[in-house]
């Protein structure tokens, strides 16, 4: 990234390629003249006394100050320079429309990193970012600017003009600057890189941070010792002024209209403070600031530009989204490290291997003070035997890995994302520029003591609490509104329908969809609830409204359940297709679950529910007829889900019989199971059983059959039984492979049902040994694929069963005398051995002791079960 890199520049450079031919051409000459007068700017050396320094006299104002991006030396350097220079007016590379609000840049509340974000007022989608670090040379002059009462205005492109310009690009992340792309195919030159070249340098990071970045950090002379403050941007003027001479605009041909404007803005300021103006804009811009050009000839290259109304304000900004890898054109590697070079006061190495040290303290790495010792010395003297003037981040990240970390990669990834990268989050004060949205969405965030921070940590709920339940609903809602702030996640804790698991994690991109979303409404309920209003009519399948229900409950949103439940109920209708019937019904129940648990009226979703699962009830033995290996596969996951629905479903009703007097609790329990629960049983075993249709494929079977057994609706004779049939010599081996995996697939349930169960494992392996040859690669991949689903550990317990002897075809599987027991295995079950061992088993879990009402609830599945049954 070249020094001119910065908001509105591209990220798409390259290093300048090298030519031995060029080597002494007058341009490489100038640039190497240009690089000695860099290199030796910081103590006054390789200019002649007499010659005229910046701010000498007036002829050399306006004082242009060529600028780094983000870079803690640069923003030093400004700093100098405006307290020797003492301008009348500063301007800076930004767009004008913030002239308005740099004010509160001054304000108590503004804390940095922070950015403008300006975006279209018709299209807030479309949007541009201006980040601003504690260490960015801009806010180090506005903060000067504020601090001595010396105006400030910015002289970019207008984001009105640039913004028009980048949406014929249309960019999916709204985090780039919104200055437009390149047209052409053109390799853009790295300007630093090609000074690095020059200076004999193959990192160009590496070179700036010596001749600029660590200036007055080390013990020797810095700017303060005797140089002129403006000696510095004098050299990187004419370092850049030799480069563009070389390579003309370098590919960065857009540039010429910012130029234009900048330089216009700059007349206009000449005209109304005098010939004492500052300039604050990357280095890049500078030659093209001090050129000679006519007020024609700039207008004339800003005649027809498109413009947008646009709107502007501060946003909050995070050192993650100031790296390099976040995607935004003028990040920088290590945002955490160059703070911590701009805010310590003395010895930066010290003081950034003592903030090292405490890091790894904290994550439990033994670290102590002879560490912390160790590394500086070590960082010293890899910095002199580089030939560098301070330790640089190379030479402190590799002192840490040999001091304090043993060589291990594992904590300097820790302290790379922590420290050199970190998860500062800026903060902008309340009188900035929100829409309404944002001031609503601020206000909830403070009543529920949920900050946003740029670090990703877990959020835990029970919603059984207001504080929780009100935390639950406002996440839910940004989420209706594609504000995901949180995204939830599998608890580790608790299973029950009484918790929440979040992971949040505020990303500045965040603020350019609460302003998208201001389109809906001013307050996030309001916004949700239009929002989830316009998506139920616009819904053209049963399950997005279903899975929009289900959203509504969970959010709250009581006003737009009734054009939900219409379409619902609408859609239910129409749909005739099992699937997506069974795709929608696992949703709906969910919504009655959850509209249970949170105390919200769900009886016209529980009537839509059962009507539902009645139709799947006729129409699925008949869907399943007929079907491909694709399709079938397809089958079985709707059957499992349907499954676990409808006991859901069953439960949930039961739960209800229970609030209405405690002796119709059985009644509903028992009415409910012969009705839904029993029926869709039925189902299953018309699937399973011998009277099947014989075009059912044998997935399906199987998964019926499993599914029954599983729920204790199917005797493990009969299930036996089913295979033997299943697995008999009539059989296909395809079909019989597919009846396998659909009975004993699907993770490692399966695969314990066969250790438990010798009977099921010595059908399966009778069978196994009776296909013939021809055929067997044929069944191999789906028990290939049944088998390795299987955990390690059952699938070594299956080998060792096998091969101990296990009897193929037993006899005891279809009920004639019990085969000869395996090594290490009685015939049968012991009932007086078991018995022995049931005294210690109860002691153990605590039946036989007396408990308080206490232990006895402790867990969430008890929690749950006595809160839904209660009235």
């Amino acid at each position: 990234m070249g020094p001119g890199a910065g908001p509105g520049s591209s990220a798409a450079t390259a290093p300048v390629p090298v030519r031995g031919a060029d080597a002494a051409s007058p341009a490489t000459t100038a640039r190497g003249a240009a690089v000695a007068g860099l290199a030796a700017s910081g103590s006054g050396e390789g200019r002649d006394a007499a010659s005229p320094q910046v701010g000498d006299v007036a002829a050399v104002w306006p004082l242009l100050l060529g600028v780094r991006h983000h870079g803690p030396g640069s923003a030093r350097a400004v700093r100098a320079a405006l307290d020797e220079c003492v301008p009348r007016v500063v301007l800076i590379e930004g767009p004008p429309e913030a002239d308005a609000i740099v004010h509160l840049a001054a304000e108590d509340g503004m804390r940095p990193p922070v950015a403008l974000l300006a975006h279209a007022a018709d299209d807030p989608g479309r949007a541009g970012f201006w980040p601003l670090a504690g260490f960015s040379p801009e806010w180090a002059a506005i903060q000067w600017a504020l601090a001595h009462d010396v105006p400030v205005r910015f002289i970019d492109l207008p984001a009105a003009n640039s913004l028009a310009m980048s949406a014929k690009e249309a960019p999916a992340d709204p985090s780039p600057p919104p200055s437009p792309p390149p047209t052409g195919e053109r390799l853009r030159v790295d300007p630093l890189a090609a000074l690095a070249e020059t200076a004999g340098y193959d990192d160009p990071e590496r070179w700036w941070e010596d001749v600029v970045e660590h200036r007055g950090l080390g013990p020797g002379p810095g700017p303060e010792s005797g140089a002129r403050a403006t000696g510095p941007f004098v050299a990187v003027g004419e370092a850049m002024a030799a480069i563009r001479r070389e390579y003309g605009d370098g590919g960065h041909e857009e540039d010429a209209v910012r130029e234009a404007h900048m330089r216009l803005r700059l007349r206009e300021a000449r005209r109304e403070f005098g010939e004492e103006v500052a300039v604050v804009c990357g280095a890049w811009h500078v030659p093209a600031l001090a050129e000679r050009t006519t007020v024609t000839a700039d207008r004339k290259l800003l005649k027809g530009l498109p413009k947008v109304k646009a709107e502007i304000s501060w946003v909050p900004w995070t050192h993650r989204r100031l790296a390099r890898h976040s995607g935004y054109g003028a990040g920088i590697a290590s945002p955490g490290w160059y703070s911590h070079l701009f805010h310590a006061p003395d010895r930066p190495l010290e003081r950034w291997m003592t903030k090292v040290a405490g890091l790894l303290r904290d994550e439990d790495f033994a670290v102590s003070s002879a560490h912390v010792i160790e590394a500086v010395r070590l960082a010293e003297t890899l910095a002199a035997m580089r030939g560098r003037p301070l330790a640089g981040l190379a030479e402190t990240t590799d002192a840490v890995r040999a001091a304090m970390c043993e060589g291990s990669e594992v904590p300097i990834a820790l302290v790379q994302d922590r420290l050199v990268v970190g998860d500062v989050l800026g903060e902008v004060p309340e009188s900035a520029p929100a829409v309404p949205l944002q001031r609503d969405l601020i206000r909830t965030q403070r009543s529920l003591r949920l900050k946003p921070e740029a670090l990703d940590r877990e959020l835990e709920l029970d919603l059984r609490k207001e504080m929780d339940a009100g935390r639950s609903r406002l996440l839910h809602r940004l989420r209706l509104l594609g504000v995901d702030w949180g995204t939830p996640a599998v608890s580790r804790g608790s299973t029950g329908t009484f918790r929440e698991t979040w992971r949040l994690c505020w990303e500045p991109e965040l603020s350019v969809r609460v302003a998208e979303a201001g389109v809906w409404g001013t307050t996030v309920l309001s916004a949700a609830t239009a929002r989830a209003e316009t998506e139920a009519r616009s819904a053209t399948g049963l399950a997005e409204v279903t899975e929009l229900a289900e959203r509504c409950l969970l959010a709250a949103l009581p006003a737009a359940l009734p054009v939900v439940m219409r379409a619902l109920a609408d859609r239910a209708a129409l749909d005739t297709d099992v699937g997506h019937l069974a795709q929608a019904l696992p949703a709906l129940v969910r919504s009655v679950r959850y509209g249970d648990v949170r105390g919200t009226d769900i009886v016209a979703l529980g009537e839509v529910a059962v009507g539902l699962a009645e139709r799947i009830l006729v129409g699925l033995p008949p869907a399943c007829v007929g079907l491909d290996a694709g399709g079938a596969a397809e089958m079985r996951g709707h059957m499992e889900a349907v499954h676990q629905a409808i006991g859901l479903l069953s439960e949930t009703a039961g739960a209800g019989a229970a609030g209405t007097t405690s002796a119709g609790a059985g009644a509903g329990a028992t009415g409910d199971d012969s009705g839904l629960r029993a029926r869709w049983a039925a189902v299953l075993r018309g699937l399973a059983g011998r009277d099947g249709t014989p075009a059912t494929p044998g997935l399906i079977r199987g998964r019926a059959a499993r599914l029954l057994l599983d729920d204790g609706r199917l005797a493990e004779d009969e299930a036996a039984l089913l295979m033997g049939l299943a697995l008999s010599p009539g059989t296909q081996p395809a079909e019989a492979a597919s009846w396998i995996e659909g009975f004993v697939g699907g993770g490692a349930g399966g695969g314990m049902l066969l250790v438990h169960d010798e009977r099921l494992l010595g059908l399966v392996d009778g069978w196994l040994t009776a296909v013939p040859p021809e055929a067997f690669t044929d069944v191999l991949p789906l028990l290939r694929r049944t088998f390795s689903a299987y955990d390690t550990g059952v699938r070594r317990t299956l080998g060792e069963l096998v091969r101990r002897g296990l009897a193929a075809g037993d006899p005891h599987a279809r009920g004639g005398p019990a085969a000869p027991a395996a090594p290490g295995f009685g015939p049968g079950l012991d009932p007086d051995r078991a018995a022995a061992v049931v005294p210690t088993v109860r002691l153990l879990l605590g039946l036989d002791s007396d408990r308080t009402d206490s232990d006895t609830t402790d867990s969430d599945t008890t929690e749950n079960e006595t809160t839904e049954a209660a009235p």
